[in-house]
């Protein structure tokens, strides 16, 4: 009879499975894409950074202590804020901290809801619960956050001469900016609302396909990847609306002026 668990994976099955990226080279060298090299960057970096963070956590595990639960979510937000900003085609002055603070403060607040709220981990700094669930929130609301507020910039710059027209008539900023908010928080909820409208039909969802192949129950995973989906959903929007705010009001002032000096030049995002 076959033993229950998940299949160890030798290094000979991932060289099996590394070898399948040549396609994508191929099909760069086919078509004259010039991706190769992007390619094989994005793939050295991957596995170089899945492995130091395999290594980190076997450490953190093994300490079980809350600095280090803590700690390390606090690195991983404030990589993904500094990665939400690097995609910005446009920035501003002050944009470093406002990624931050709103990364931190979205993705903490609907982790913290979950671990003390939902499933009322004991003690809460468990690793196996704290880990993954900050980081699938993180990874998604960095998403959701970059794209709002690329939409919101974007919108300040091609729409300039329509914002200051409107303020020169007596709308107030708020007025003046609330069609672009709208549409910037709307770009950045789309990619959350299209991944729960087709999980399970079109796709399984990476946190349950992973859970059932480690052994866990079907039933018992699909209960965590609804709630893994509502606490992203919640932090995606939260963090989202946080940034578009905030960036907006950056670039407006209480007098009713746009301050798109305080605006850099467009720039190559990355």
């Amino acid at each position: 009879m076959p033993t229950e668990g998940p299949v160890q994976l030798t290094a000979g099955d991932l060289a099996v499975a590394a070898a399948l990226i040549l396609l994508n080279g191929a099909i760069s060298l086919a078509m004259s894409l010039r991706m190769e090299r992007a390619i094989a960057v994005a793939t050295l970096r991957m596995v170089a950074q899945l492995v130091a963070v395999g290594a980190i956590l076997e450490w953190v595990f093994g300490l079980r202590h809350p600095l280090a639960i803590v700690g390390l979510g606090g690195l991983m937000a404030l990589l993904a804020g500094r990665e939400a900003v690097a995609r910005q085609r446009y920035r501003y002055t002050g944009i470093y901290p406002v990624g931050w603070a709103i990364m931190v403060g979205s993705s903490f607040l609907v982790t913290a809801v979950a671990l003390f709220g939902i499933v009322s981990v004991d003690p809460w700094y468990r690793p196996q619960y704290a880990i993954p669930l900050i980081g699938m929130v993180l990874g998604n609301t960095l998403n959701g956050i970059a794209l709002g507020m690329d939409r919101a910039l974007t919108g300040i710059r091609q729409d300039q001469g329509h914002i200051e027209l409107l303020l020169s008539l007596g709308a107030t900023r708020r007025e003046a900016i609330r069609d672009l908010a709208r549409e910037a928080v709307r770009v950045g909820l789309t990619p959350i609302i299209n991944a729960m409208s087709v999980a399970g039909i079109v796709s399984l969802p990476g946190m349950m396909t992973g859970q059932i192949l480690s052994g866990t129950p079907p039933v018992e995973a699909v209960k965590y990847q609804i709630l893994i989906f509502f606490l992203i959903a919640a932090a995606t929007a939260l963090g989202t609306v946080g940034a578009v705010v905030a960036s907006l009001a950056r670039l407006t002032d209480a007098r009713g002026r746009l301050r798109t000096e305080r605006m850099g030049e467009a720039r190559p995002r990355g």
